[in-house]
């Protein structure tokens, strides 16, 4: 066993518990409570659907009507009161998620939930 092992097993307690915290946390039990009402709401996926599709048909081609149309859903989109709550509810996760990344990155003098990108070169 190398003597890192320790550590990380240590690092993976404490993310668990960090994830458990979060879990547990007001805000997200309202967001996950929302995101249920959003999916159990015909009408609100019907709209978020048709919006969908109606941007993906303006990315191809633009049309006047069709930006019409999209403006349309739109409003009745900010109408929905179930999209409105979801709405609410992660913006509020977001926050607190970037308030744990801050409180995270500070520390350890670089920004936690940056993206490497990934790429070789």
């Amino acid at each position: 066993m190398s003597e890192t092992q320790p550590v990380e097993d240590a690092v993976e307690g404490k993310l668990q518990a960090f994830i458990d915290a979060i879990e547990d946390s007001e805000t997200y039990q309202k967001f996950m409570a929302a995101n249920e009402r959003m999916e159990n709401d015909d009408e609100a996926m019907a709209l978020l659907d048709e919006y969908r599709q109606k941007q993906q048909q303006l990315q191809t081609s633009f049309d006047q009507d069709l930006m019409a149309e999209l403006q349309e859903i739109q409003e009745e989109l900010e109408q929905n009161e179930t999209i409105q709550q979801h709405r609410q509810a992660q913006t509020a996760l977001i926050e607190l998620l970037q308030q744990t990344n801050d409180v995270i990155s500070e520390p350890i003098g670089m920004e936690f939930a940056q993206s490497s990108g990934g790429g070789c070169c």
